[in-house]
């Protein structure tokens, strides 16, 4: 049984939609400027870069959340369900130690590019902040890991072998 979405689910799926409307709304004016009016909207390519990289971001705690990654689970129906209860949990604390690393570079690369004042090319935006955001997606993406570890721990063990409970495995 799926549990509502949390306050925090609602918040990344709304930022993540309107980024996908943001961006596609840009598509679709800048190609009416440009072909109608021979006036391309100026940056709409570094805009919807960067549109791009946060919408990637907002999206991974909502994948990760959702069990949504690709996942390999051939072994799992040969092992007890004590096994894949430890698998899982390796996992998820593998991907979160994992997330939290890339949320540190990312942090290190976002204070590289503000201590340089790195901007985009043709609209001169700081570039620093769309990183430090990326960081903070991540470290979120690594908490939904952790919470999912911990709730793997807390759920009993189940009977028989179910490749929709274990989505979570990698």
């Amino acid at each position: 049984m799926k549990s509502p979405p949390s306050v925090l689910e609602r918040a990344l799926a709304l930022l993540a939609a309107s980024l996908l409307f943001a961006m596609m709304l840009l598509t679709f004016v800048d190609v009416i400027m440009r072909y109608l009016f021979n006036a391309p909207i100026k940056g709409s390519f570094e805009i919807s870069e960067t549109l791009m990289a946060i919408l990637i971001f907002a999206g991974l705690p909502l994948v990760s959340r959702a069990g949504e990654h690709v996942t390999i689970d051939s072994v799992l129906r040969l092992t007890s369900s004590g096994v894949r209860r430890i698998m899982t949990l390796v996992a998820q604390v593998g991907c979160a130690a994992a997330l939290v690393g890339m949320a540190w570079l990312l942090y290190l690369k976002a204070n590289r590019f503000a201590s340089a004042g790195d901007v985009t090319q043709s609209l001169k935006l700081p570039i620093a902040p769309v990183v430090y955001l990326m960081a903070l997606l991540t470290l979120v993406t690594a908490g939904v890991h952790l919470a999912m570890a911990w709730r793997s721990l807390r759920r009993p063990p189940q009977s028989e072998y179910n490749a929709d409970d274990n989505r979570s495995v990698l």
